[in-house]
């Protein structure tokens, strides 16, 4: 409120628009819940009283079975007390705030529920053997934290669906289910490696429904008990479950990207639209930048692959990581008119401060247009907390030039303006993550490597080993987790990827360089010169039909003239 009341007053002195600008993570409560120890030991609480209300649920869905007891649930407490730690030890990397806690218990919980479900409708149509167990959904969780969060915390859902199942189902055979939860589980995580296409996880589904039918078919032959279940049924539902589980996590995976904040690699490739309505603005307002940015993300995509980071999470950021530049496109040199520079008519702080700007200003559009919250980080940590080293030593040669002045009695000391290098660098901050510090490093180097005479692989491969040792000194790769093997890995990539791009080509001989020969087969002097000249990108397109008019054309008209 107050804040409103200063904004306000400043606004009818004519020092303020009125306008505020947008933020970036807005909600200090939500920001505050997501690291908070407390919030963390709610979910845990939350977790374990929800695994007890499952274990008496389906101690009554199963015919006969007594209500647990205190040692089953110390049992389950016991398993529990596992997965906190293995979370807190082997996972804390990856696990970073209680959301991604929440997702991946609650994936846990859903699929136990489920599993109570289908078991209780099994028995309900008195399905025997073990069909019962075999009809859960096994891979539900499996699939779904394999997919969002990576393969090996789908192998940490296989494993506690696995020995939680056991302790919720206590009443169906524990080795049958011990058998079926890790075959089913751990398959799906293997089928699940790298999915792009929202397809994959339906062949995903088909490809253990497949695994899940034979195994049953198996336990049924070998078991030598004489069930009245079809051979249908044996082999159709395991079938039909995993399809189902594939439709559906692929179903909802857009409503779980967007209550959890998260983001897929099947979301980035449809991110990576160049239709956006920004990129159209980019090609078309800053044409230099538009292909600046293309060329950004071809090298941070490459070098992304190298080290297994999240390739197209990297190319989408880098198309956009300079949107920035659409407020004032004339006043960077990719889109200057070479005949009339802006910067001429400014002192060196206003260049560095327009030129910085760019990033408040990519951050206001991209918020503006709902960008991915992983765009937004990107945009704000492309150039670290970097010095704007071109109008830096411009300014401090004004200094110097405005100090000769005075020594000389032709200026005031007044008129020497002060330097702070500090002016002149980004607000930053700094690369944060793997995939930032790659376009930052991509990003410097695209735009130096313009500067190159007669590229090759040593001048490219200094040009980059300078760059990268220059930010490492700066300390603007402090904050992320690139190691130096890593580190080793990007440059040789940016160098691989740059020669391939800068590479030579030969120079072709021109028509009216031949002295008469064709440009097609030099050695070939019968060539038809009707053909040659039709073929010409000389020719006009309208020669006289008649052949004896064009042979005096010809001699009236050298071929060097044409």
């Amino acid at each position: 409120m107050f804040e409103s009341i200063r904004r306000a007053k400043l606004q009818r002195e004519g020092l303020s628009c009125g306008k505020t600008r947008r933020k970036h993570q807005e909600g200090d409560l939500v920001d505050e819940l997501r690291t908070h120890p407390g919030a963390t030991v709610c979910v845990y609480v939350i977790f374990f009283a929800a695994i007890g209300v499952l274990m008496k649920l389906a101690a009554e869905v199963v015919p006969g079975t007594v209500q647990p007891q205190a040692t089953a649930y110390l049992c389950a407490a016991a398993i529990g007390a596992a997965l906190v730690v293995h979370l807190r030890v082997a996972l804390k990397d990856i696990i970073e705030d209680n959301a991604e806690l929440v997702l991946v218990l609650g994936t846990l919980l859903l699929q136990l529920g489920a599993s109570v479900a289908m078991m209780d409708f099994a028995y309900q149509n008195s399905w025997s053997g073990a069909l019962p167990t075999l009809a859960l959904p096994h891979a539900l969780c499996p699939m779904v934290l394999s997919v969002i969060l990576g393969r090996k915390i789908g192998l940490f859902g296989a494993i506690y669906s696995t020995l939680l199942g056991t302790m919720v189902f206590v009443a169906v055979n524990p080795v049958t289910y011990l058998a079926s939860s890790c075959l089913i589980g751990f398959f799906m995580v293997l089928f699940t490696n790298r999915v792009r296409r929202r397809n994959k996880l339906f062949m995903a589904g088909l490809y253990v429904g497949i695994t899940a039918a034979l195994f049953s078919l198996l336990l049924h032959e070998f078991s030598g008990t004489a069930d009245t279940v079809s051979l249908s049924r044996i082999l159709g539902v395991p079938f039909a479950v995993g399809i189902l589980t594939g439709l559906i996590v692929g179903g909802g995976m857009p409503v779980i990207e967007s209550i959890f904040g998260v983001t897929t690699e099947v979301s980035w490739l449809e991110l990576a639209d160049l239709n956006h309505p920004l990129m159209k603005r980019l090609s078309i307002e800053a044409p230099g930048t538009y292909h600046h940015s293309l060329v950004v993300a071809n090298l941070s995509e490459a070098a992304a692959e190298s080290i297994g980071a999240n390739a197209g999470m990297t190319r989408v950021c880098a198309y956009f990581h300079d949107i920035g530049k659409l407020t004032k496109p004339e006043y960077f040199i990719e889109n200057m008119d070479p005949v009339n520079n802006p910067h001429d008519d400014l002192t060196a702080r206003m260049s560095a401060l327009i030129l910085i700007a760019h990033v408040k200003d990519g951050v206001d559009l991209a918020i503006k247009h709902k960008l991915n919250c992983s765009i937004i980080d990107v945009i704000e940590q492309h150039h670290g907390t970097s010095l704007a080293w071109y109008f830096y030593k411009r300014a401090l040669d004004q200094k110097a030039q405005a100090l000769r002045l005075v020594e000389e009695g032709k200026s005031k000391e007044d008129d020497v303006p002060q330097v702070s290098e500090e002016v002149f660098r980004y607000p930053g901050p700094r690369p944060q993550f793997k995939e930032s510090a790659i376009i930052s490093l991509a990003d410097a180097v695209e735009s130096a490597s313009r500067a190159l005479e007669k590229p090759n692989a040593s001048r490219i491969e200094a040009l980059v080993d300078e760059l990268v040792q220059n930010r490492m000194i700066d300390g603007q790769l402090d904050e992320c987790d690139l190691t130096i093997a890593e580190l080793a890995k990007v440059k040789s990539s940016l160098v691989k990827t740059l020669l391939s791009m800068m590479h030579s080509r030969i120079k072709y001989q021109k028509a009216s360089e031949g002295a008469g020969s064709s440009v097609l087969n030099p050695r070939d002097t019968t060539q038809d010169t009707r053909t040659l000249r039709l073929e010409s990108p000389y020719s006009s397109g309208f020669e006289n039909q008649n052949p004896e008019k064009k042979k005096r054309a010809s001699r009236k008209q050298p071929a060097s003239a044409a």
